[in-house]
């Protein structure tokens, strides 16, 4: 914390998170959210920070987990509903599909079959400079692949929405799976959160290539460059809100990308 308030003390408008750890790494190191809040607060008052400060509880599954981070004080919360998504859906025959698609949690949803097809078939949605359209075959692949992460990320929502008394932000993230997020799924994913009622700031899809800790990009670069601005032209459309680049440490060949 000293060295990341020292490298920003002249900077302007930068709102840092200084206390940041995931439930996963809280139980590899043995440590607690309330110990990872405590040593961000020691640092703050060694530096004589003055300004304000975030908290981000990291990669949340459960409703345990909101609690316990809710409870050290954090303020931004990020959903991990990643256990929910359905990989196989990725590659699934039609007819597999139209299996997964009738088992969907439909109260869950607050939605049917039926209403699901109208809400997407038949609609072009325009996005800056492209438009994006479902047939019958992406909207059963992006609804069985997603659906219940939705459910899941909108329980979490309320969960928190309904003990927290002080302002907090949202971020969700599907980005620990196996298979990319195509822009018709980004597209799915935030338009039935929104309909559920969930309220977000930032949101990390699974992107092509590979983001691993401690090295540079995995993968083709003009490919991702495609695919961040297809994401964020759906981000600036349907939010705005901001994409998050999970992993993101040592990403010298991505920066320039985002930055675009």
């Amino acid at each position: 914390t000293p060295g990341h308030i020292r490298s920003i003390r002249k900077a302007r408008g930068v709102a840092p998170i200084l206390a940041q750890q995931s439930i996963r790494e809280n139980a590899r190191t043995g440590r607690t959210p309330q110990e990872v809040m405590d040593d961000a607060m020691w640092g703050v008052f060694q530096e004589g920070w003055r300004d304000g400060f975030g908290a981000d509880a990291d990669h949340l599954k459960t409703t345990a987990d909101a609690d316990v981070t809710a409870a050290a004080g954090y303020t931004f919360f990020t959903v991990d509903p990643g256990d929910h998504v359905d990989d196989e859906a990725h590659t699934a025959s039609l007819p597999d599909l139209e299996r997964k698609f009738a088992a969907l949690p439909w109260a869950d949803l607050d939605s049917s079959p039926a209403d699901l097809r109208a809400r997407f078939l038949g609609s072009t949605f325009e996005l800056e400079d492209r438009q994006l359209q479902f047939d019958e075959e992406s909207l059963l692949r992006a609804a069985a692949k997603y659906s219940r992460a939705v459910t899941h990320a909108a329980r979490m929502y309320r969960h928190l929405d309904s003990m927290l008394d002080r302002p907090w932000e949202l971020e969700v993230s599907v980005d620990e799976t196996a298979t990319p997020t195509s822009h018709l799924e980004h597209l799915y994913i935030v338009s039935e959160m929104r309909r559920l009622g969930v309220r977000w700031v930032s949101l990390a899809p699974r992107y092509v290539g590979s983001f691993e800790k401690g090295v540079d990009y995995i993968g083709d670069l003009d490919e991702l460059r495609a695919d961040l601005a297809g994401h964020a032209a759906i981000a600036r459309a349907f939010g705005p809100y901001k994409l998050s680049l999970h992993s993101g440490s040592d990403k010298f060949s991505v920066y320039p990308i985002a930055v675009e």
